[in-house]
């Protein structure tokens, strides 16, 4: 399932996660947080803290990747950002094209290239 250790995770899936594995009549605990759920013991302040926990979480994820788009924006504009480095040449591509017009598989064409077939389809389309 997902990690839970960091703060990247979605609070209905966190409450989902921890409701099936309850209603399946295992116990989960957050030893660091002193909180257990179980099937027979419902504690509505154990629940209320999970909630807000998640809700801290899921805040905290959405400042970090606010800040990262603003990085990002930053570099673009400075010229430091351009992006990943193409998988493949332009030359590599135009080989490619010849070798899907001579009707070999693109499964082997993006074997030889060392690429996924997505990655193949990708660069073929632009």
């Amino acid at each position: 399932g997902p990690d839970y250790s960091t703060p990247v995770f979605l609070l209905p899936q966190l409450c989902n996660s921890t409701h099936q594995v309850t209603a399946k009549g295992a116990s989960v605990h957050f030893l660091k947080e002193g909180l257990m759920f179980s099937a027979t013991d419902q504690d509505p302040r154990a629940t209320l803290m999970l909630g807000i926990l998640g809700s801290f979480a899921e805040f905290e994820r959405s400042i970090i990747r606010e800040r990262q788009a603003e990085g990002i924006a930053l570099a673009k504009k400075a010229g430091k950002f351009t992006g990943r480095k193409k998988a493949l040449s332009p030359e590599q591509v135009e080989h490619a094209r010849m070798r899907v017009e001579a009707r070999e598989t693109k499964t082997a064409i993006a074997q030889d290239l060392s690429v996924s077939r997505a990655t193949l389809y990708r660069a073929l389309a632009e």
